[in-house]
């Protein structure tokens, strides 16, 4: 005598049911991981302007618009995230215009952030006493090379940053960084 009791479509069902919430809950739970994962390793895409433009950033990647810096006494140098996200110095002129030239804050020795020392007038770098000029050029080594330039636009409140492939207007000379 047979006593066990035939499957039955609604077992099955109830049984389908939980199997598909167990692979939806599993299949968001990584999707979701695999999201946050990609915007992680894969850098976001830059739009860029004619010549590699890109538009200034600070630190969190929020927009800086001009209008913020050239509240600024002259003389200012701000420093905002320039091309490739490195850490670049656009300066207030006397006639508060920004400054055609953006100056690149990394040593050309060994690679150190630096802060510009007003009371100085020169970029100093803490790391083995490097000293810059005003422009970047170098004042005293051991860095053996000026500082790398970029190329700084206002256009509509929007700053635009592009690489620097001119003659570089402090040595007369192609560029090091071309």
């Amino acid at each position: 005598m047979d006593t066990s009791l035939p499957i039955e479509g609604p077992s099955l069902s109830r049984r389908q049911l939980l199997n598909f919430l167990t692979g939806a809950t599993v299949a968001a739970t990584a999707g979701s991981a695999l999201y946050v994962a990609g915007n992680v390793f894969v850098p976001p895409s830059e739009k860029t302007g004619p010549g590699g433009a890109i538009l200034a950033r600070d630190a969190l990647g929020n927009l800086i618009p001009a209008s913020q810096l050239l509240v600024e006494p002259p003389g200012t140098r701000a420093l905002v995230a320039g091309l490739a996200g490195e850490p670049t110095y656009l300066i207030v002129t006397e006639d508060s215009t920004l400054d055609n030239i953006g100056i690149v804050d990394n040593c050309t020795h060994l690679g150190c952030t630096f802060p510009w020392n007003p009371l100085d007038q020169q970029f100093q770098c803490p790391c083995h006493g490097s000293l810059y000029a005003p422009d970047g050029s170098v004042v005293r080594g051991p860095a053996p090379l000026p500082l790398k330039i970029v190329q700084v636009n206002v256009s509509d409140n929007s700053i635009l940053l592009s690489p620097w492939t001119a003659t570089d207007p402090r040595t007369g000379k192609q560029p090091w960084w071309v």
